[in-house]
């Protein structure tokens, strides 16, 4: 062997060093001691690493999400006795610690809790130099519990058959529902939330009506009211998000760029036509979904007597209409045409019948995404759902 030759080896264990050692500090695994200390930032290519609670109220470290959980119990004092405000300390706790480890960009705080033990993160916590507040240890480990034996099915997933077992997984073939073709399951859902007969035109019109009305009054009408907001949290602040002008604007803006006609049906836009994926997935909850989500919530949380309300109801945004249905958009009626969707993904195609049915079931599939929620079908039920589907599927079909 000459010379030349046996330097390869030495040049590249050399590279590997410098590699290894000039890494920076925002992509290297996380040590459970900083997971657990309250204080620690997690950056990622440079940029900081949020989590959120009930989807839109972001943080940067556990820290911050102590003050926040201590408004949350000085908002609803007087309102809420002594156990129902320690219930939703508790509860806000659990979510922002699940949030930070379960993240949408960055899967170290997660691959830090799922490869130590019970022991070790005990010990950990134990170690915290830093005020805790009460349940911290048991919300820590209760999520490396949960999650030690739990698939996050979702369109990002670090699993294959987690991405598959997404709404968002784009089927070339198509999916056939109620005598139309659609992209994926997410593609039938969203469009399904606006009757067949409304127009791009009339979508517009709405978003110009809701963009000259005052939001801030109707708001607060939620935000005072224990009974409204608390069960409701997360589409209390989804509407807060998206009821801004810049926000209803980004709506309209996006209707024009995809150069939707004006007569153009809302609910037509979304099956596949000639050319499948006019739309990806994500644009069809971004856009499509959030914007229908919009005007149906409005309508829900509106007062009877509040002129918005009719006017959406005569745009049929008071239900879901598919066929001779009429759904209210939270409902269990709605919610269970989900599980109708799967069986002719999960049941009638027989690739995506081996996927999910090939998951143990000791695994359980979870879907988690920043502790956002859907009141169109809120999560719980979503898993619900979801792993119903997977004995469904493992079961031999009627006709074997």
């Amino acid at each position: 062997m000459n010379r030349k030759a046996q330097s390869i080896p030495l040049i590249l264990a050399l590279i590997f060093l410098i590699t290894f050692f000039t890494t920076p500090l925002d992509a290297q695994l996380i040590p459970l001691q900083s997971l657990v200390t309250p204080s620690t930032t997690i950056q990622k290519d440079g940029h900081l690493v949020t989590f959120a609670v009930h989807g839109f109220i972001e943080f940067q470290s556990l820290a911050e999400l102590f003050p926040y959980i201590e408004s949350q119990t000085k908002r609803w004092r007087g309102t809420l006795d002594d156990s129902q405000l320690q219930n939703l300390a508790g509860e806000l706790l659990r979510r922002g610690i699940e949030s930070r480890t379960i993240s949408m960009i960055d899967e170290r705080p997660l691959e830090t809790l799922i490869t130590h033990t019970a022991a070790e993160l005990s010990e950990a916590i134990a170690h915290v130099k830093e005020p805790l507040p009460p349940g911290y240890l048991e919300a820590f480990l209760a999520a490396q519990e949960k999650w030690k034996h739990s698939m996050n099915c979702w369109s990002a997933s670090s699993s294959i058959p987690g991405r598959v077992l997404s709404n968002w997984y784009p089927i070339e073939e198509g999916i056939l529902l109620y005598g139309a073709t659609y992209d994926s399951p997410e593609h039938f859902w969203q469009a399904v939330k606006y009757h067949p007969d409304i127009t791009i035109a009339q979508l517009t019109d709405l978003i110009n009506q809701l963009e000259k009305k005052d939001w801030s009054s109707w708001l607060q009408r939620l935000d005072s009211d224990p009974n409204l907001y608390l069960p409701n949290a997360y589409a209390v602040e989804f509407l807060r998000h998206n009821l801004t002008s810049d926000r209803l604007r980004w709506f309209r803006d996006e209707l024009t760029r995809h150069n939707l006609q004006q007569t153009e049906r809302a609910r037509t836009a979304q099956k596949r036509s000639t050319a499948p994926f006019r739309f990806t997935a994500f644009e069809e909850k971004v856009l499509w979904g959030d914007l229908a989500d919009v005007f149906h919530l409005v309508y829900t949380f509106s007062r009877p007597d509040d002129p918005i309300r009719k006017n959406l109801a005569d745009h049929h945004f008071d239900a879901v209409y598919l066929e001779a249905r009429k759904m209210p958009f939270i409902s269990e009626d709605f919610r269970s045409l989900m599980l109708e969707i799967w069986r002719v993904k999960y049941q009638q195609m027989p690739r995506f019948r081996e996927v999910i049915s090939g998951i143990p079931h000791e695994i359980r599939l979870e879907h988690f995404l920043n502790d956002g929620d859907s009141p169109d079908i809120p999560i719980p039920v979503y898993i619900h759902y979801l792993n119903q589907m997977r004995d469904l599927a493992s079961r031999p079909p009627v006709n074997e």
